[in-house]
């Protein structure tokens, strides 16, 4: 399975675009901050913004995050779903 891109890498295309993180996360009508998370933990709606600055989809970016070991895509809902329920574990 292909890595995920490093966040200097996606900084770095972003900026080749004519564009920064900060610009990208304030035109969203995010802080300037915001999308920064998605550069370290899934999130859909982020994933897809810096996606589509680039030109691309998310799944080349992450595809830790949109494929399992074996290539299959993965249903993001029930990956949700599972996480939530493994915390819920913990809590109680």
């Amino acid at each position: 399975m292909k890595k995920d891109w490093h966040p200097a890498d996606i900084i770095a295309a972003l900026r080749k675009k004519g564009t920064t993180l900060a610009a990208l996360s304030r035109s969203a009508g995010l802080g300037s901050s915001t999308l920064a998370n998605a550069l370290t933990r899934p999130w859909p709606k982020g994933e897809w913004l810096i996606a589509e600055a680039l030109g691309i989809q998310p799944a080349i970016i992450w595809p830790s995050r949109y494929y399992d070991g074996l290539g299959n895509l993965i249903d993001r809902k029930i990956k949700i779903q599972e996480k939530r329920f493994r915390q819920s574990l913990r809590v109680n």
